[in-house]
């Protein structure tokens, strides 16, 4: 075949490349055992929302768009470049490290966790918006991220899903939200334990919130949700998933409150908020019981993710069935706390960034393709390709 035929082929790679029919079973032997069962496992209530469908689109979306009000935040993806460059990528290696905290195994979750903070050393920088300066591994700004996903996860799941949980479970997932907490450079203690603690803080939170240019610019390129499809997918497929797409983002918008709308510039009626509910609604609930439609969306937007959080959903029992918390995890494998973690690294950072008005070293965000996948969208969908094949 000429290489410009094989070239185009491979550019246009149609939908159905994605996915590959099998069985409940077929599934369960497609994927590999965990070395254990991480920082949760079965019976977790983390397992039971964030292994939802509705948590790896509508509520990861939800959290990210919302995350942006935080000025430092959308300095520092400003800053970064990576969601506009190479959008893909970016949603799939966020969620691959939230599938590792929410159901990876103990080891590679603490060594990516570790690597985070190397990774959070180079987002540093001037914040225009404040005038004051940023830093993603402030644990005031990790706190506002791990919240902003926790509750966005578990209002979607309880919006377009199963409906609230009681209040034994809930209880139980905030005190697992908090225990995850460890794997960030927060201090445990300051994570809200309650859905009226969760409130009060982000009502709190409300008064350092700030429609930027920069936030309402990231917002209207991330909501559409498009971004987030392999940029090699055939303008076929684009067009047969569109409507699934539409009404994804429909979805999203839909939990906003008014103040959020308001300040994002997101006008979208009562009807409409009404008809993305009874959509979402049927379509999670249907995703749910298949497990062909739920990896089919996951292998198209994040297939590391996939990987991690697969034996979780199919129920593969571990090879050692024992959950850790992640202090534990730290100490057993060797790793410092975050907030302790690459003294000397971050203070290079710091140097070359204030001290010598030079860009960051990148070498965290390279080590982290080892973790969290590739930076580049052809190693994915090469990735991708083995797999399928396999």
């Amino acid at each position: 075949m000429p290489e410009k035929t094989a070239e185009k082929q491979k550019q246009t790679r149609p939908l159905r490349s994605y996915l590959k029919v099998k069985s409940r079973k077929g599934w369960q032997e497609h994927f590999q055992p965990q070395d254990d069962y991480g920082f949760f496992g079965p019976g977790s209530v983390s397992w039971k929302v964030w292994g939802y469908p509705t948590s790896y689109v509508l509520g990861f979306a939800r959290s990210v768009t919302i995350e942006h009000l935080d000025p430092n935040l959308a300095a520092a993806v400003v800053q970064s470049g990576g969601v506009k460059y190479r959008p893909h990528t970016r949603y799939g290696r966020t969620m691959h490290y939230f599938s590792l905290m929410a159901f990876g195994a103990s080891h590679p979750t603490a060594k990516a966790a570790d690597v985070l903070v190397k990774v959070h050393s180079k987002a540093i920088g001037n914040d225009p918006v404040t005038g004051d300066t940023y830093d993603a591994n402030r644990p005031s700004s990790q706190l506002w991220i791990h919240m902003t996903a926790w509750h966005s996860i578990l209002y979607c799941y309880e919006k377009f899903g199963p409906g609230p949980l009681s209040s034994q479970e809930e209880a139980q997932y905030w005190a697992e939200c908090a225990r995850s907490a460890e794997l960030q450079t927060i201090d445990p203690e300051t994570v809200p334990r309650s859905r009226a603690a969760v409130r009060e803080y982000l009502e709190d939170w409300r008064p350092h919130l700030a429609a930027s240019e920069a936030a309402q610019d990231m917002v209207d390129f991330i909501l559409p949700l498009d971004v987030a499809l392999p940029p090699n997918l055939s303008r076929a497929g684009r067009i047969a998933i569109s409507p699934i797409v539409w009404m994804l983002s429909k979805g999203v918008a839909a939990t906003y409150p008014k103040y959020i709308r308001k300040m994002f510039g997101v006008r979208q009626g009562r009807a409409v908020d009404a008809l993305a509910v009874i959509l979402n609604k049927g379509y999670h609930a249907l995703m749910y019981r298949s497990a062909n439609m739920k990896f089919f969306m996951m292998n198209l937007l994040a297939p590391g993710a996939m990987q991690v959080a697969a034996p979780a959903i199919l129920g593969i029992p571990a090879k050692n069935p024992v959950t850790m918390t992640p202090r534990e995890a730290q100490e057993k494998y060797g790793f410092a706390e975050p907030a302790d973690a690459h003294p000397d690294f971050r203070a290079r950072q710091h140097e070359r960034v204030f001290g010598k008005g030079e860009k960051p070293s990148d070498e965290g965000l390279e080590e982290s393709q080892q973790h969290f996948g590739a930076m580049n969208a052809a190693e994915v969908q090469e990735e991708v390709r083995r797999d399928a094949a396999a």
